[in-house]
């Protein structure tokens, strides 16, 4: 099941506190990005926030579960979206401890075609 473009807006308005938030379209589901990293998945209308350390200790009782058959493990947040200060707080920590993307080798600019909030 794909998810909603209405839910990816309400999680997009959610945090963008975090910082400069845009989401793109991916087979049928969604990569949510801050600062331009990609920081969680909306897959089937669910949440999922890319694991890190801090993110752990932030979150306290985790669930984790893959977004899509044989993905890793993410972190699902099932209902603690509606905190918009938590889970912009979520958010910003997980992007200042992910790396900035890499361009590949041969890699042309297409532009971009995420959507920003």
């Amino acid at each position: 099941m794909a998810s909603d473009q209405d839910f990816v807006e309400f999680i997009a308005d959610q945090i963008r506190d975090a910082g400069h938030i845009s989401y793109r379209k991916m087979f049928g589901e969604y990569a949510v990005y801050c600062d331009g990293k990609v920081v969680a998945l909306v897959c089937d209308n669910q949440l999922f926030i890319k694991p890190t350390e801090k993110g752990r200790s932030y979150i306290g009782n985790i669930c984790e579960a893959p977004p899509y058959p044989g993905a890793r493990m993410y972190f699902l947040i099932e209902d603690a979206f509606e905190d918009r200060e938590w889970i912009s707080g979520l958010i910003k920590i997980t992007a200042d401890q992910l790396p900035l993307p890499q361009k590949r080798k041969g890699e042309k600019s297409r532009g971009d075609s995420r959507h920003p909030v």
